[in-house]
């Protein structure tokens, strides 16, 4: 048959009615407010006092309470039920609500899911609103030095990159001017090989003067006409003696440019020599920045700014996580007013159920028993307060201790309970689970939460395998049990390892085949 989830009292195929059927309690009521109002038992309402996880556990609140103002006295209600197996079925027609205290009601525990919601959200912050200022103060600090090494680091990088870039101008011009040198030198030596061709030239039309001078009178060379046909008296453009004239000016023209020029070539050789030594300084020069550039200044430049950012996303952390305890803050004292104005001034005060003294007396004398039984430090009288709804060990209000001993505490109040109604027959599920209740032998508060010294755990195991068959307590904790419980058939390890026995509590699936499998326990 298959079981609904939510519960509902009129029909009974749903899980909650089920179970309540197994433990004679279906249709039973509980009182929810001091007006007399009532609500219908669910087994989620018993659940809670039966099944502890590894933050209620540690709870800084009374085990009866789930941290919702509203819930505060069904919570009793169904610890009351548990002792003394009697609801409130019986109460009559309560009072009818003014509008006001509806409205106030309403309101508290509006705020009371909201506070609920961020004090789990405040858990899993850094620290306490103290610390958290200090923190703040310290990354304020932090960021204001890694700034300033940020600013440094920056200008430096700057002042690299410019001398490089004025490098890479210099060595742009040098480069370019001694192309444009060794252009000029190209041409200019190409000229002096003309001038030199030119005076070859022009010593050879005077060599050849000279020789026609040599050789007397004859035929003209050039007209052809006879000695005695020549007219000296006029000119003859075969006048050898002007032509050597000639070529000797302009060889005296071509030498003194060809000399000019060599003054040049020499210049412009000298200067693109000097090019030539400077452009592989700049160059080296260049490397030596660049180099400093992308292997020292800049990977430390990354690391700065990634510090930087990491800091301040940590303020931005803080600041939110402070904000969320200043949220908290500002809805807890919302709530402490209407709680004023209601005239209960917290949320014990709200609780009006009739759980008389003589039977949580009898419940925390069966837990004494249980605390001397495991040996628990200085426990000499335990006694329950029925204002704050919690244990008084040795005088001091369980909640005051830390983290560690609230744990065992919360445990002893879970299994006393359990062995409080098995031993008196008032209804209980006879199932108790606990995650992690010996949390002083892993995480203690403090040197006075901090059980490590003691046999506790040892007599605490010892005590739960020695328990009676009508009664079952699970305990979930990562650290390893005395080594007789380890070998005892009662103790399971969850390996978390598919190739190892028992993986976990649920069997493993297989996600080709869908089915399930779990290695058999050795």
């Amino acid at each position: 048959m298959d079981y609904a989830e939510q519960h509902n009292e009129k029909r009974d195929d749903n899980l909650s009615t089920f179970l309540l059927s197994k433990l004679d309690l279906t249709h039973r009521r509980l009182r929810r407010n001091k007006r007399g109002l009532t609500q219908v038992l669910s087994f989620r309402n018993i659940a809670r006092l039966m099944i502890v996880n590894e933050e209620e556990i540690i709870q800084q609140r009374s085990p009866l309470s789930d941290g919702s103002y509203i819930a505060d006295t069904a919570n009793t209600s169904v610890f009351k039920l548990l002792l003394t197996g009697v609801d409130d079925s019986a109460l009559g027609t309560p009072a009818a609500a003014t509008e006001e205290e509806t409205s106030r009601e309403a309101q508290i525990g509006l705020l009371d899911s909201l506070i609920k919601d961020l004090q789990h959200q405040v858990r899993d912050l850094a620290g306490a609103p103290v610390e958290l200022e200090q923190q703040l103060d310290r990354l304020d600090g932090s960021i204001s030095r890694q700034a300033q090494q940020l600013a440094i680091s920056e200008s430096h990088y700057r002042e690299i990159a410019g001398n490089r870039r004025e490098n890479f101008r210099k060595l742009e011009e040098a480069s370019n001017r001694l192309t444009e040198i060794r252009s000029l030198l190209d041409r200019f030596k190409l000229l002096d090989k003309h001038y030199t061709s030119d005076l070859s030239r022009l010593r050879a039309i005077e060599e050849a003067g000279s020789l026609f001078g040599a050789f007397g009178a004859g035929d003209c060379p050039l007209c052809g006409a006879s000695p005695e046909k020549h007219k000296t008296s006029e000119g003859c453009e075969g006048d050898v003696d002007s032509i050597i004239a000639a070529a000797k000016a302009e060889a005296r023209k071509v030498e003194q440019r060809q000399a000019e020029l060599q003054v040049t070539i020499k210049g412009l050789e000298k200067e693109a020599s000097s090019f030539e030594r400077r452009i592989p300084k700049i160059e080296e020069e260049t490397r030596k920045l660049s180099a400093e550039m992308e292997v020292i200044i800049a990977p430390q430049l990354r690391t700065i700014r990634a510090n930087y950012g990491q800091l301040a996303d940590k303020k931005v952390e803080v600041r939110e996580a402070l904000g969320l305890y200043r949220t908290l803050k500002d809805l807890e004292e919302r709530r402490f007013k209407l709680l004023e104005d209601e005239g209960a001034t917290g949320n014990l005060a709200n609780v009006d159920v009739d759980l008389s003294t003589a039977t949580v007396d009898k419940f925390a004398a069966r837990v004494l028993l249980l605390l001397k039984a495991w040996q628990f430090p200085d426990a000499d009288r335990v006694h329950f307060d029925l204002k704050t709804r919690d244990l008084v060990i040795n005088g001091k209000v369980r909640t005051s201790y830390g983290k560690g001993l609230r744990a065992i505490t919360q445990a002893a109040f879970s299994i006393g309970l359990l062995d409080f109604c098995r031993d008196n027959g008032t209804p209980h599920p006879g199932l108790v689970i606990l995650d992690s209740p010996l949390l002083s032998y892993r995480e203690p508060d403090s040197q006075a939460d901090d059980l490590r010294g003691t046999d506790v755990n040892s007599h605490f195991y010892n005590y739960l395998t020695a328990m009676k068959s009508d009664r079952q307590v699970i305990i979930i904790e990562n650290t390893d049990p005395p080594a007789n419980v380890q070998v005892s058939a009662q103790s399971l390890k969850f390996t978390g390892n598919p190739a190892a026995p028992r993986f976990g509590l649920f069997p493993l699936r297989n996600e080709k085949t869908g089915n399930t499998s779990q290695p058999s326990q050795g």
